[in-house]
C-alpha cells in the first residue's frame, strides 16, 4: 500500500508559534540524531521521553527544539518514531525536513502515518477514517462522533457482532464436518435467537446512518414558502449575516442560496429557496424547480407563510421533518395555527424558539452516551449488505434450507462487517473457535 523506510511530514499547521515535525520508521532515531544536538544522543533515550536541544546544519544552529522519542511498538504508527517541536516558521519547518531527507528520510504520502498505524494493528480501518473526521470536524457533535469512533467504541460493537457470527458459523461448520453421521450440533432455536439479536444490532447501526451522516456533513434545511414571505430575511437572521438579498419585490430570490451555522453543537446547512408560485418568468421557473429539488434532499423543511397566507403543500419522504413557521407575527394579536411557530424574522421575535426546534429535531442522545453511530457511507453500504445476508440466513433457517447455504449467508455477513474495520474472516479463525469450544480432539 505504501513504501517502507523513514518518513517525515509536518504534523501540525505551519505559521503559528509552534509546529511539530513527525518522523516514523525503522531508523528514525538515527536519522534525527544526525541533525540533533542535545545533552545526550537520542539513541540513548528511553521511549516516551522529551529532550531539549538544537537542530543543526553542520555548525549552524537552525532552531531550538524539543524532541519526543517513541520506541516501537509504543507509538502511534507502531514504529520507532520521533516528534520534533520547532518554532512555527515555514522556513524552519522546510529546513528541518530538508535536513532529515538528506539523512535518508522521505516525505510521507497523504495518510501514510495512519496507514502504518493500521498495518501495525494500532488502529483499525474505521479508526483510521475517524482521524480524518476529527480533523474535519466543525461542530461539537461532529467532533464527539469522530472521537467515539477513534477511541474504538464503534469498533468494539462491530467486533462483538463479528464474533457472534463466527460462533454461529463454527457451530454450522461442525455439522458440515460430521454431515455423514447426521449430527446436529447447533440447536436451531438458539441459532434463531442469536441470528435475530445480531440482525437487530446491524439494523440499528445502519438506521443510525441518517443521524450520523447529518452530524458529520451538516443537517440540510430547506426554507420554503411563497414569494416575499420572509425566507431570505430568516436566513440572514439565522446565520447572523446579510447573506441573502432582501427586497419587497416578490421573486427576488431566483436561485438557491446556501449558508451554514452551528446551533447547540450541531451544524445546519440552510438553503434559501425561490418562492413557489405560478409564473411565466423562465428564470423564476428554473429557481422553483431547484427549490423542489432542494426539498427532496433536505432533512428538515422550514415551511413559511404569512399570518393571512397558507403553507406550501409538500410531499415529505420517510424521515424528513417539517417545521411550520408563521412569519410577521408582530403584525397580529391572535395565533390561530396550533402546530406552528410564530416569529418575526425582521424583528428577531421567536428566532431562539426556532433554533431550539431545529436542534431538538436531531436526536443526539445516543451520540453523547458514546453509542456506536454510523456516519460513513462506506460503512453504511457494508452494513446494508450484511443485513441482506443475515435476512437471507434467517429465511434459510426458517425454511430448513441446507446447513451449507445457511453457513454461506452468515459468512457473507461476517466479511461485510469485517470490511468496515479492515478485518477478514479465514478458515483458521473458524477452526480456532471450534477447537477452543469443543473437545473434538478427544
Amino acid at each position: 500500500m505504501f513504501r517502507g523506510g523513514v518518513i517525515v511530514a509536518p504534523a501540525s499547521a505551519l505559521g503559528g508559534a509552534i509546529a511539530v515535525i513527525r518522523v516514523s520508521g525503522e531508523g528514525s532515531i538515527a536519522c534525527c540524531d544526525a541533525v540533533f544536538r542535545g545533552r545526550k544522543p537520542l539513541k540513548e533515550a528511553a521511549t516516551h521521553t522529551i529532550h531539549y536541544g538544537n537542530i543543526v546544519d553542520g555548525e549552524q544552529v537552525v532552531d531550538d527544539v524539543v524532541v519526543a522519542v517513541f520506541r516501537a511498538p509504543h507509538s502511534y504508527t507502531g514504529e520507532e518514531s520521533v516528534e520534533i517541536s520547532i518554532h512555527g516558521s515555514r522556513y524552519i519547518a522546510s529546513k528541518v525536513i530538508s535536513l532529515l531527507c538528506k539523512q535518508g528520510a522521505r516525505l510521507a504520502e497523504p495518510g501514510e502515518f495512519s496507514a502504518r498505524a493500521f498495518a501495525a494493528g494500532r488502529i483499525d480501518l474505521s479508526q483510521a477514517e475517524a482521524v480524518a473526521d476529527i480533523i474535519a470536524a466543525d461542530s461539537q457533535a461532529a467532533h464527539t462522533l469522530a472521537s467515539t469512533q477513534m477511541r474504538g467504541s464503534y469498533s468494539e460493537t462491530l467486533n462483538e457482532l463479528r464474533d457472534r457470527l463466527i460462533e454461529l458459523t463454527a457451530l454450522l461448520e461442525l455439522e458440515l464436518d460430521f454431515g455423514e453421521e447426521d449430527v446436529e450440533f447447533a440447536d436451531r432455536s438458539r441459532l434463531n435467537d442469536m441470528l435475530c439479536q445480531t440482525t437487530a444490532v446491524v439494523k440499528r447501526l445502519k438506521e443510525s446512518f441518517r443521524t450520523g451522516n447529518a452530524i458529520r456533513n451538516g443537517v440540510s434545511v430547506a426554507i420554503i414558502g411563497a414569494p416575499n414571505v420572509g425566507k431570505s430575511t430568516l436566513l440572514n437572521r439565522l446565520v447572523g449575516d446579510d447573506r441573502a438579498m432582501v427586497s419587497d419585490i416578490a421573486g427576488t430570490t431566483r436561485d438557491t442560496i446556501e449558508e451554514s451555522v452551528v446551533i447547540e453543537g450541531i451544524r445546519f446547512r440552510f438553503v434559501d429557496t425561490a418562492g413557489i408560485r405560478a409564473t411565466d418568468d423562465t428564470l423564476e421557473k428554473m429557481g422553483i424547480e431547484r427549490t423542489l429539488k432542494a426539498v427532496e434532499k433536505a432533512q428538515i423543511v422550514i415551511n413559511m407563510c404569512e399570518p393571512t397566507g397558507s403553507f406550501e403543500q409538500v410531499s415529505l419522504s420517510d424521515g424528513q421533518i417539517e417545521i411550520r413557521v408563521v412569519n410577521k407575527a408582530d403584525t397580529i394579536t391572535e395565533r390561530e395555527v396550533a402546530d406552528a411557530l410564530y416569529i418575526s424574522a425582521r424583528q428577531d421575535i421567536g428566532i431562539d424558539l426556532l433554533r431550539s426546534a431545529l436542534a431538538g429535531s436531531i436526536d443526539t442522545t445516543n451520540l453523547y452516551r458514546g453509542e456506536a453511530i454510523v456516519s460513513n457511507l462506506r460503512h453504511f453500504e457494508a452494513l446494508e449488505a450484511a443485513y441482506t445476508a443475515l435476512t437471507a440466513a434467517a429465511d434459510a433457517l426458517a425454511n430448513n434450507i441446507s446447513t451449507e447455504l445457511l453457513a454461506e449467508d452468515i459468512r457473507v455477513a461476517i466479511n461485510h462487517i469485517g470490511e468496515i474495520t479492515g478485518g477478514t474472516i479465514s478458515s483458521d479463525s473458524v477452526l480456532h473457535r471450534i477447537f477452543s469450544s469443543f473437545c473434538i480432539g478427544k
